[in-house]
């Protein structure tokens, strides 16, 4: 049985099945998955019934196990298991494998590759479509790529729902229940706050903002004076009162892809949110439990940086919606500068944050003032 070959063990089969032995099912499983086979059935056979007596009672329901066994080729042998009345069949089956979709592969192509913007290069290899970065204490753009064009921004949405929230002075203490009208009907996505879970109106900002939880966001905006129509109203309202000439807003969560806004744009909010240190706060807490009606929940950020104390960050909020692709927006200090970090339409699950990562590479070792990816001789130094 040490010995491989197919010939090898269709034989073997072939013989079990006519000695009719029940080891064959049981003891000798293992050797057929070392013989590497097509497809093969070892089975007891039935009793036949005997005349004048009475029929045996109907079978009990089949158990049934399914296991991954081998490796052949590109294909793979996978066994499986049946008990019926008693009866233990093992059965192993060549089967096709199926393409596997990894993380890192986007779902479909985004806004950004619709509009080619995947086709611009750019001297540190960025894998974001889009990307500015900028020094706040002068304002001077240290680096930029795309940085003008509105996209689809996803959960960095959840950024201007805090500011709204914060500059309106509601009592941050109010409890507030999520409804089915906070269910996501747009993307579907789940939640672990249920219909019906009590929080308070600062529990639910801080959900938005650390670990963006859409049904908080939602609920955000349904609890604002004239509801949700009238909080979509004041998100636009504040955003022409910023500047924010490129930026369109339709809802609380950025569930939709309607919600729009350009990098620079993006910087504008970056820099009245921080005037909230709450927000800052809120946004770059690692983890939290929340008690949610007698469960309790536990959060951790959703950027992965906030977790690694090299990184001083003030203020973060990601975003990830399939039209948007992985965003990221990040307030931090690097060589003793306070720097903003604006990446749009990343590819892969992790790209944005490499790309945070050769930004800081990159001000550490060059230390740049006022460039551009048109001034590729500066970049180089």
């Amino acid at each position: 049985m040490g010995k491989s070959g197919l010939g090898i063990f269709f034989s073997l089969v072939f013989l079990c099945s006519i000695a009719g032995s029940a080891s064959a099912a049981t003891g000798n499983a293992s050797g057929a998955t070392r013989a590497g086979t097509k497809k093969a059935v070892v089975k007891k056979s039935a009793a036949k019934p005997v005349a004048g007596k009475r029929k045996p009672a109907a079978a009990k329901p089949s158990r049934k196990r399914t296991s991954f066994v081998a490796h052949s080729g590109s294909d793979k042998i996978v066994k499986q298991v049946n008990v019926v009345n008693g009866k233990r069949q093992v059965t192993y089956e060549q089967v096709k494998a199926r393409p596997v979709m990894r993380a890192d592969m986007p779902a479909s192509r985004t806004a950004g590759d619709l509009a080619g913007l995947s086709h611009a290069p750019d001297p540190l290899d960025l894998k974001s479509n889009v990307a500015l970065v900028l020094d706040q204490s002068n304002s001077q753009v240290l680096f930029e790529k795309n940085s003008n064009i509105s996209l689809p921004i996803a959960s960095i949405t959840k950024l201007m729902t805090g500011l709204i929230v914060v500059d309106s002075r509601q009592n941050k203490d109010e409890i507030l229940q999520i409804t089915s009208d906070d269910i996501d009907r747009e993307k579907n996505s789940g939640s672990r706050l249920a219909v019906g879970t009590q929080l308070s109106r600062a529990s639910l900002l801080h959900l938005a903002l650390m670990s963006s939880e859409n049904r908080a966001a939602s609920a955000l905006g349904r609890n604002y004076p004239g509801g949700l129509p009238a909080f979509v109203s004041a998100m636009n309202a504040k955003a022409r009162a910023l500047g924010m000439n490129d930026t369109h807003f339709v809802d609380s969560s950025g569930l939709s892809s309607r919600n729009v806004a350009s990098a620079h744009d993006l910087a504008k909010l970056v820099g009245a949110v921080q005037k909230y240190p709450i927000l800052g706060q809120y946004s770059t807490v690692p983890e939290s439990v929340v008690d949610a009606g007698g469960r309790t929940l536990q959060y951790r950020n959703t950027n992965q940086l906030v977790r690694n104390p090299s990184w001083e960050i003030g203020l973060q909020k990601t975003g990830y919606i399939s039209e948007a692709g992985r965003c990221l927006v990040m307030q931090t200090v690097i060589e003793g500068r306070s720097i903003v970090m604006v990446f749009l339409d990343s590819k892969g699950k992790l790209s944005r944050i490499a790309d945070a990562g050769r930004i800081r590479k990159w001000i550490e070792n060059i230390k740049p003032h006022a460039t551009s990816t048109a001034a590729r001789a500066d970049l180089n130094g």
